[in-house]
């Protein structure tokens, strides 16, 4: 049994949740992928799969075979990358994670730019607004905005720094007044997002001395997009990251107000797993990402 292979096809298998869509993604008849995870659990003695007429679901043994399946191929993946990347381009899949606002401003125009340079790389991009777990969910690498947790297993670069900031439009300063200080806003129309488990405690700083609102918002979304829009709609003041802000910001369409009592610099980072054999893809593309993204980042 090849046992690379038979890991291979379990992995395909867990993810897809399937025998035929793992079968048409492994480029394998379904009968085919059946008879190697059936090889692999006789190899192992236990079985690694539920199976019903309509699902495949994961045993316990198989959530923690499947960790270590996805760690050793990634290993050896890794270290066929790191020599044969000495020799010639980067290829593979890359798989590229970062907070879904971010991402669609600033990382996409990397992966684009990424892609037109090295041609036999694809890529798979999950924006979210969720802490994914890279090793878990098999992602190369991960833009991450705020303190990272002490870890062993991954390394972080640093890229430069956001803000979490207040926003209004002209238009509704012009008819409502403006703050001048965080208290002020009981008096105003809130507009607050809920994306990344933001709730409805806005937190200023004034000399050292943490201020606490408990918002009570006109309106409120999932989604930081909606709120910037509805803000400079003229609808009401909103807080969101500065990066998130900054197109409407240099229109002229919403201007920053309560500067003076913003919190600290909130640290933008690449993750990646850390590992002696970085594949040539994840190093290329790191490469180019930094470069971009500080640029970015001191501009904004």
């Amino acid at each position: 049994m090849d046992k690379l292979k038979a890991m291979t096809a379990f992995i395909t298998v867990a993810e897809e949740q399937g025998f035929a869509a793992a079968a048409r993604r492994l480029s394998m008849s379904p009968p085919s992928v059946t008879r190697t995870i059936a090889e692999l659990e006789q190899h192992l003695g236990v079985a690694l799969l539920l199976r019903t007429t309509r699902q495949v679901r994961l045993t316990e043994a198989g959530q923690q075979y499947l960790q270590d399946a996805r760690r050793i191929v990634a290993d050896v993946v890794s270290s066929e990358e790191s020599i044969t990347g000495a020799h010639g381009d980067p290829s593979g899949h890359l798989v590229v994670t970062a907070p879904a606002m971010f991402g669609c401003l600033h990382v996409t125009p990397v992966i684009t730019a990424f892609q037109q340079r090295y041609e036999r790389v694809t890529v798979s991009a999950m924006f979210v607004d969720r802490v994914t777990d890279l090793m878990e969910e098999g992602i190369d690498l991960g833009i991450r905005i705020g303190e990272l947790p002490d870890s062993s297993l991954l390394r972080a670069i640093p890229l430069g720094t956001v803000a979490l900031k207040t926003y209004a439009s002209p238009e509704y300063l012009r008819n409502h007044g403006k703050p001048e200080v965080p208290e002020d806003l009981y008096q105003h129309r809130l507009i607050a997002s809920t994306a990344g488990n933001r709730g409805p405690l806005w937190r200023f700083y004034d000399n050292g001395r943490e201020i606490h609102l408990r918002t009570t918002p006109v309106f409120s979304s999932t989604t930081n997009d909606s709120v910037i829009a509805a803000a400079v709609a003229g609808h009401g003041i909103t807080r969101v990251l500065s990066y998130q802000a900054a197109p409407q910001v240099t229109a002229g369409k919403l201007q920053p107000i309560l500067e003076a009592y913003e919190g600290a610099a909130i640290p933008v980072s690449i993750v990646h797993p850390q590992g002696r054999n970085v594949p040539a893809k994840v190093r290329a593309f790191i490469d180019m990402a930094a470069q971009d993204l500080r640029v970015k980042l001191e501009q904004i």
